[in-house]
């Protein structure tokens, strides 16, 4: 088999099990501090364990995928061109999978908690008489395509390509913070299908009847976000190693000149060539 096939295909699994991984840990600890520790931390709290997980787990895997974690930022850097269709379907599926088997493992906790209710609430979102303040769909579903356009336009904003380096991961952790310190009261917040998905198949009831807003509210504030992200960055620069890797380096003058006009290869006393002749060059006529 082809080495550069071989490193290619560990390359798709690395990242495929780096979102499955990160977005099972978010929705274990993040939705795990509403179900398990909402009455001690309150929505602030909550908030900042939600925030506090996506920089940790960016910092890990923000290398391998960019730990979008998330279908809406996939879908974002899709529209962006930064992916193709291929690898956002990899990454759809890692991530609801995650979910749901984040999902399962704090459900397995959740019932060694003595009196802790899980029917029709386990953390999941809603409208209506399931939302805090009783906002209504049609509130929930413009909360949501809002809350979800913030957060995947800082992706996009801080991001270069699709992985994350340095310290882009705190600004992204920092606006899922603020995004749940808003959305908290109003849906439970969601701006991510695969953090509903899971909670929602184990609270079942009116969970389910209402997960289809918060798996197609943030998808649409994902494509908000990836055209206002076109409209107010425009010509967005690649990272310099993605871009040699794509063109080659970058020769050191225009149109692939050096100092001296002369081509890249062409002869001269560093190639064992003859020193080019001018006019500046030419040996003065005989007196």
């Amino acid at each position: 088999m082809d080495t550069s096939t071989t490193e290619t295909r560990a390359t798709e699994t690395r990242t495929v099990v780096a979102e499955f991984v990160g977005t099972a840990m978010l929705v274990f600890f993040g939705v795990g501090s509403l179900v398990l520790a909402g009455d001690y931390i309150n929505a602030v709290g909550i908030s900042f364990a939600f925030g506090f997980t996506l920089i940790v787990v960016a910092f890990a895997f923000g290398r391998i995928s960019g730990c979008h974690i998330n279908p809406a930022v996939t879908l974002g850097m899709l529209l962006a061109r930064r992916m193709d269709i291929r690898a956002a379907i990899e990454y759809w599926v890692a991530q609801l999978v995650g979910g749901i088997v984040g999902a399962a493992l704090l459900f397995l906790l959740a019932k060694q908690v003595p009196r802790l209710v899980t029917d029709d609430a386990f953390g999941s979102n809603g409208y209506g008489g399931r939302s805090p303040v009783g906002i209504g769909g049609g509130g929930a579903f413009l909360a949501e395509v809002l809350l979800t356009l913030l957060l995947v336009f800082i992706y996009l904003t801080v991001t270069g390509k699709v992985t994350m380096v340095a310290a882009e991961p705190v600004p992204v952790g920092l606006a899922l913070t603020a995004v749940n310190l808003v959305g908290i009261p109003l849906t439970w917040t969601s701006v991510n299908p695969a953090r509903s998905l899971g909670p929602a198949l184990f609270a079942g009831g009116g969970a389910l009847s209402q997960l289809w807003l918060f798996l197609v509210a943030p998808m649409i504030g994902g494509v908000l976000a990836a055209g206002l992200h076109m409209l107010t960055h425009p010509g967005h620069p690649v990272a310099e190693e993605e871009r040699e890797q794509v063109t080659g380096p970058r020769p050191h003058m225009p149109w692939g000149r050096r100092l001296g006009g002369r081509r890249p290869g062409a002869g001269g006393p560093e190639a064992g060539g003859p020193e080019p002749g001018g006019p500046e060059t030419k040996p003065p006529e005989a007196a």
